[in-house]
């Protein structure tokens, strides 16, 4: 087992994971990098809904591992991802998520600002 510490220390603290239900597409410079009728999507606060895409449904080839890692009491380490070429730390992924988010493992999300278009089609 591997409980999240935020949990224990805000009982009251809610993230609510659900199906996205229809077809998500990421875009960047014109062309779809991700198209997912699988993806999650994660509410937590007052934060924008975050998409997370099955990595088989997000074209991979186009990104490289970056040495950015951030902690999060909730979810666990994220690792990041930059496009080649161009812009870093753009993806996030939490490969070993505390069990309360264990759904999101390995899956790809994206920062709105460093993409053309996160779509619900």
């Amino acid at each position: 087992m591997n409980p999240a510490p935020g949990f224990k220390k805000r009982p009251d603290y809610r993230i609510a994971l659900k199906p996205a239900g229809q077809r998500v597409q990421v875009k960047l410079n014109g062309e779809v990098i991700a198209d997912s009728k699988g993806a999650l999507v994660l509410e937590e606060g007052s934060y924008p809904p975050v998409f997370y895409f099955p990595r088989k449904d997000v074209k991979t080839e186009l990104l490289v591992r970056s040495v950015l890692q951030t902690y999060c009491q909730f979810k666990g380490d994220a690792a990041y991802y930059s496009f080649k070429g161009g812009a870093e730390n753009a993806v996030w992924t939490y490969e070993h998520p505390y069990d309360e988010m264990h759904a999101i493992k390995e899956r790809l999300a994206f920062y709105p600002n460093k993409v053309d278009s996160i779509a619900v089609l």
